[in-house]
């Protein structure tokens, strides 16, 4: 929810920029970022390297479209007709080496729009210390210094901590704070940074194409105050309702060895949390006048941005029909439930159709039960009865059909696509919320490959102890699932084709 020092021009008002590319539309930026442009009125191509996740998102009037910066052969049709690029892909995922991969997908990336005939990229970066040292930051830096080698003008953007929900940064001190009472850390929570609240760093991505005078420069962005990771947690803690934790700064413990246990401690992917934390010995600054001039906004300070974000997490949709990376509905509207979701998944493939094998999975629970290993399922249920939990109460309303808010043993029924997806939330009492998911991808042979995935959104360092004491049980569990039930689906699709026969 930004609130602006200027009145946005009318559509009619704002010059042409033609077709937009939001190269990593399913990233956290991109995602935030294609609605915002369509909502401007610009005609937006988003690219992911799964074009599944972005359909996911439904974004009427956006095309969508396949690519990936390290399959150069992809990016042409991704870049034809494209007047305005914007790249938000990096690799941090990637664990090792995730520079080299950064810099290889900037190259290609640069002359792809060089041979599509793009007027201009925009490059959403890092801010870049003096005495910058840790890969994270250092790549973020090169990325732009490669994108630039190409005939394309680029427009970069460096900004610090993104205050909003999915941020990697704001994630990991949303979990500490949250799952912490009391922290002992290393010296890196003295460290400072200007934190800049999404809506605003969103504004100066829209606008800053549009002003002839931005082409070719570099910018940084910031939030109007510079503040220590310390005083960030406080006021997350206190916009939270919670009691701010007790932070103990040990000078032994460094960034890189904080790092290690941080798994324990958060939900953010492990490789990204760690390359973020790696990167904070360092003091951040944001020289941003000539942007702010350029682009005219009310900055907002950071309790306002936190609790800017909270307050749109509230006012989210209530209900979802699958899972969805930090959807609230899925968190139990908690906000001290973690943004980024634990995940278990196997998958098996089978000659049965998707149809032969969906016959079989709307069957689940009840009387059929859960298709492999019922014991554990069955002493999993025992143990949250016993807990005060809703566990041991079987049944179903129906024995084949299913519909939305149906309870099936512990589970509630929250989507239905028939033939390709069957989305369960989980019901018995744990530290945390979680969704069950069974995918039905059909296959060139006419087959189908099913897919059985667990969520869970940790609540406090309970929550994520409760996940690792299960996680052992998951991949065998899963495996033996899916196995069974394309196993069903053959069996039965068999005895249907002798039948008509």
């Amino acid at each position: 929810m930004a609130v602006t020092a200027e009145r946005p021009p009318a559509p009619e008002d704002r010059p042409s920029r033609g077709l937009c590319l939001v190269f990593g539309a399913s990233g956290y930026i991109g995602s935030h970022l294609v609605p915002r442009l369509l909502a401007e009125g610009i005609a937006v191509r988003a690219t992911s390297r799964h074009r599944a996740s972005l359909e996911a998102r439904g974004w009427d009037g956006a095309e969508l479209v396949e690519a990936d910066a390290l399959e150069p052969a992809s990016l042409d049709a991704a870049l034809d007709g494209v007047q305005t690029a914007y790249y938000l892909v990096h690799s941090m995922g990637a664990g090792k080496h995730f520079g080299r991969l950064d810099l290889e997908a900037a190259a290609n990336f640069a002359a792809a729009a060089e041979r599509a005939g793009v007027r201009r990229i925009v490059y959403l970066g890092g801010l870049v210390p003096e005495d910058a040292a840790s890969e994270h930051i250092v790549s973020r830096r090169d990325t732009g210094d490669v994108l630039r080698r190409g005939s394309v003008p680029v427009t970069e953007l460096r900004a610090g901590i993104i205050v909003g929900p999915g941020s990697a940064a704001f994630e990991v001190m949303r979990d500490l704070v949250y799952h912490l009472p009391v922290m002992v850390t290393p010296r890196w929570v003295r460290a400072k940074s200007p934190p800049i609240a999404l809506d605003n760093l969103l504004m100066y991505l829209v606008r800053l194409p549009q002003i002839p005078q931005s082409e070719g420069r570099v910018f940084d962005a910031g939030g109007p105050e510079t503040l220590t990771y310390a005083q960030m947690m406080r006021v997350l803690a206190e916009e939270g309702g919670k009691r701010p934790p007790i932070i103990i700064p040990v000078p032994v413990l460094s960034p890189k060895l904080s790092s290690y246990w941080l798994r324990f401690i958060t939900a953010v992917p492990t490789n990204i949390a760690r390359a973020l934390i790696e990167g904070l010995k360092h003091d951040f600054s944001a020289d941003d006048a000539e942007l702010r001039r350029l682009v005219p906004q009310h900055l907002l300070g950071f309790r306002e941005a936190v609790a800017a974000v909270f307050a749109a997490e509230r006012a989210s949709e209530p209900v979802v029909a699958r899972w969805v990376e930090g959807a609230f509905a899925v968190r139990k509207q908690r906000i001290d439930y973690a943004y980024y979701a634990k995940r278990a998944s196997e998958s098996h493939e089978t000659a049965a159709s998707p149809a032969a094998v969906w016959s079989v999975l709307r069957r689940i629970g009840g009387e059929q039960g859960w298709f492999y290993m019922q014991g554990l399922w069955q002493l999993r249920e025992t143990l949250d009865w016993l807990a005060g939990g809703p566990g041991r109460q079987h049944g179903r309303r129906h024995p084949t059909e299913l519909r939305v808010g149906d309870r099936i043993d512990s589970w509630k029924v929250l989507g239905i696509e028939p033939e390709r997806r069957l989305s369960l939330a989980f019901g018995m009492r744990a530290p945390g919320a979680g969704m069950m998911e069974f995918d039905l991808a059909p296959l060139p042979n006419g087959g189908t490959r099913l897919s059985m995935t667990a969520y869970w959104h940790p609540a406090g360092v309970w929550g994520l102890l409760y996940w690792y004491a299960f996680a052992p049980a998951h991949g065998v569990v899963f495996s033996g699932t899916v196995k069974e039930i394309c196993r069903l689906a053959e069996r039965e699709q068999r005895g249907q084709i002798a039948h008509a026969g």
